[in-house]
């Protein structure tokens, strides 16, 4: 099995860009650990904050988050990073060539029950046209990303990373402590039965989008032999449909603050959608390729559909073309 770096040189990626990426995965596998060791290391519960996005943190959130941000923030490369936990983006070094921006914790409500979670980073240039520290260095394309990827915590620890070529999987080895290529190119099935979607969320959907769900679920020949896999953490998700095809949806509703859904369009959906479409996927809000849209926020949210191309295309035809 080959090493992390040789694949990432044999890529053509750049050495700088190459060792910031270390960066990150050395501080993932910190992570994994205190992951590992849940009550033993006192980092289960919840905190008496609420982040930006008005949720409540978790220990080991806020224990991530600033993992990432110290082992970053003194990379003479980095410029900038971005965290779903912080209110606006944090300065580094002036001269850095690169920005980061990361969900220190995506699914954390799972940490408790031992359940999936990951941590989810990309990559951009930074921007000469803006302040090096200012909240609009993050606002550009999902197209624009150099490097986008997760680290999957569960049985195995797994990243799974696309520099701009294909998405490949390595694994963790707890013998050497690095990462080994095990999936050199990771390919979404071109169509699936399966879903994942809180079903909770049906009451509160617009018109639309529940009967496209009436189908898949009473009504569709089509949708025979439907099956709905939920995991409550979009990273797990996303990597079942990496590995054998699906659908993830989190569509916009009709609760105030819930207008464009609850995924964050910069450190969810853009890096799981280069993610997905270097695969071999599909992503779209709204019937548009997600990775085209421009952003306006730091923390702007997206309804999603990503996943196996014939299923987006499903999804996007019921709920847009009516």
């Amino acid at each position: 099995m080959k090493r992390l770096i040789p694949v990432l040189k044999s890529d053509g990626v750049e050495t700088d860009l190459i060792m910031l990426i270390r960066t990150i995965l050395a501080t993932s596998k910190e992570i994994a650990f205190r992951v590992s060791q849940g009550e033993l290391a006192g980092v289960l519960g919840s905190t008496l904050d609420e982040n930006i996005q008005g949720e409540v943190q978790k220990k080991l959130d806020v224990i991530a988050n600033q993992l990432l941000k110290d082992m970053l923030l003194v990379e003479d490369c980095v410029a900038a990073v971005a965290s779903e936990e912080e209110d606006h983006a944090v300065p580094g070094n002036p001269a850095g060539r690169y920005i980061v921006a990361f969900d220190p914790l995506d699914g954390s409500s799972n940490i408790d029950i031992n359940g999936q979670i990951g941590t989810i980073f990309t990559i951009y240039e930074k921007r000469d046209d803006v302040p090096y520290d200012s909240d609009e260095q993050f606002v550009q394309a999902g197209s624009k990303q150099l490097c986008a990827g997760y680290v999957l915590y569960g049985p195995a620890t797994l990243l799974v990373m696309s520099t701009g070529g294909p998405t490949r999987c390595y694994t963790l080895d707890l013998t050497h402590g690095g990462f080994l290529l095990t999936t050199e190119k990771m390919s979404v099935a071109p169509d699936s039965k399966e879903f994942a979607v809180n079903m909770a969320n049906y009451r509160y959907w617009h018109e639309t989008i529940q009967a496209y769900f009436d189908k898949v679920l009473y009504a569709g020949p089509e949708f025979e032999k439907s099956s709905m896999r939920w995991s409550a953490a979009m990273v797990g998700d996303v990597h079942r449909i990496l590995s054998r095809g699906g659908t993830f949806l989190y569509p916009e509703d009709k609760r105030q603050g819930n207008e464009n859904g609850k995924i964050r369009l910069l450190y969810e959906a853009n890096p799981l959608s280069m993610l997905i479409e270097n695969a071999g996927g599909q992503a779209s809000s709204r019937g548009q390729r997600i990775l085209t849209i421009e952003p306006t926020s730091l923390h702007q949210r997206v309804p999603v559909v990503m996943g196996s191309p014939a299923s987006v295309s499903v999804f996007n035809n019921a709920v847009f073309e009516q």
